[in-house]
Order: structure tokens, then C-alpha cells, then sequence
């Protein structure tokens, strides 16, 4: 589970590049206007590729790591998410940067419970 979880981390690292930086940069050039734009300036990603690496490669760390980050992303996303429902405008930006928190945050928790379910074995696992 943790090396799927790991590369789900990869996988939505690599979404994110192009949903905040590859695309609106592509279509800030094709508009003529500023590259950064339409950027989205997030450095998660980073966290993201760390974690999944620290997953991969257990160290004594890690359990800590992925609850802390677990609990940090799912409280950030939850506050956006209720933040942005509350008025939302459905832009090809808010709706792309939905879809893509949809996931993280099912990542996040999937992580969490995960690590709350099999937290001895983790804790020694280190």
C-alpha cells in the first residue's frame, strides 16, 4: 500500500506541474500576454516527491512526516474547498485546481488512515 500510495504522490506531483505551471504558461504564449500570468505558484509538488521518496524508502522519520503532512494538506484543502464553494466560479483555472485538490486530498487521507490504521507496525517499521 505504501509503495502505491508513494506513487500517487508522484503522480499528482507531476499534475500539478502541469496544471499550474505547463498549461497556463503554454496558453499565457499562446494569448501573447506574460508567461507567469496565469502560473499558480504552489511548491507542494516538492513535498510531495519528498514524501513519496520517504515512503519508498522508510526511514526513522517518515511515520512522523506522513501524518504531519497528511493532517497539514487535508486541513489546507478542506479550508480552500469551503473557502471556494462558498462562492465558487467554475473558470477552466478554479475547476482544473479542484479536480486536481479532489485528489490530493483522497490521497491525504488515504495516507492518513492508512498510517492511523497500521500505526505500531509503521512506528517499529523505522
Amino acid at each position: 500500500m505504501l509503495s502505491f500510495i508513494a506513487h500517487f504522490l508522484f503522480i499528482l506531483a507531476a499534475w500539478t506541474l502541469v496544471i499550474k505551471y505547463i498549461f497556463p504558461a503554454a496558453y499565457a504564449l499562446a494569448e501573447g500576454v506574460p508567461i507567469g500570468g496565469y502560473v499558480m505558484w504552489d511548491f507542494w509538488w516538492v513535498v510531495h516527491i519528498w514524501l513519496g521518496w520517504s515512503l519508498l524508502h522508510w526511514r526513522r522519520y517518515t511515520f512522523s512526516a506522513a501524518i504531519g503532512v497528511s493532517v497539514a494538506e487535508i486541513a489546507i484543502i478542506v479550508t480552500k474547498f469551503i473557502l471556494f464553494l462558498s462562492a465558487p466560479q467554475w473558470t477552466i483555472w478554479r475547476t482544473n485546481w479542484f479536480i486536481n485538490k479532489v485528489f490530493v486530498l483522497s490521497c491525504f487521507l488515504l495516507l492518513l488512515g492508512y498510517c492511523l490504521i497500521n500505526a505500531e507496525r509503521l512506528r517499529r517499521q523505522g
